[in-house]
C-alpha cells in the first residue's frame, strides 16, 4: 500500500509565498518521477512542476520564475516553494508520483490534494 500525503496549503495574500510538501509513503521500490498538478473550480487538472529521478524539471509557463519544486529522495518528499502567488494561483494542488514497489511495472499514485487560496 502506497500513500502520497500533501501538506502546506492555506489562505495568502497575493504576492505571498507558500510551500507544499508531499511525502510517499508504504512499500516503494523506487520513486521516478515526483509532479505538482493544480485544479481551479470548473477547469481541468494541469501540470504545474515535475522532477525527474535525475533531476530534469520542467515547469507549466504561468508559474516560471515564481515556483520551485525539488525533492529530498532520501524522504521520498517533493517540494513546491510558490512565491509572488497571484489570484490565480488558486486550486487544489496535488502532487503524484510514478514508482516502482514490489509489483512487476510502474506505478501512478496521486495524493488526496490541498487548497491554496490566494486573495486580492
Amino acid at each position: 500500500q502506497v500513500q502520497l500525503v500533501e501538506s502546506g496549503g492555506g489562505l495568502v495574500q497575493a504576492g505571498g509565498s507558500l510551500r507544499l510538501s508531499c511525502a510517499a509513503s508504504g512499500s516503494i521500490f523506487s520513486i521516478n518521477s515526483m509532479g505538482w498538478y493544480r485544479q481551479a473550480p470548473g477547469k481541468q487538472r494541469v501540470l504545474v512542476a515535475r522532477i525527474s529521478s535525475r533531476g530534469n524539471i520542467n515547469y507549466a509557463d504561468s508559474v516560471k520564475g515564481r515556483f520551485t519544486i525539488s525533492r529530498d529522495n532520501a524522504k521520498n518528499t517533493v517540494y513546491l516553494q510558490m512565491n509572488s502567488l497571484k489570484p490565480e494561483d488558486t486550486a487544489v494542488y496535488y502532487c503524484n508520483a510514478v514508482l516502482v514497489t514490489g509489483q512487476p511495472g510502474e506505478y501512478l499514485y496521486w495524493g488526496q490534494g490541498t487548497q491554496v487560496t490566494v486573495s486580492s
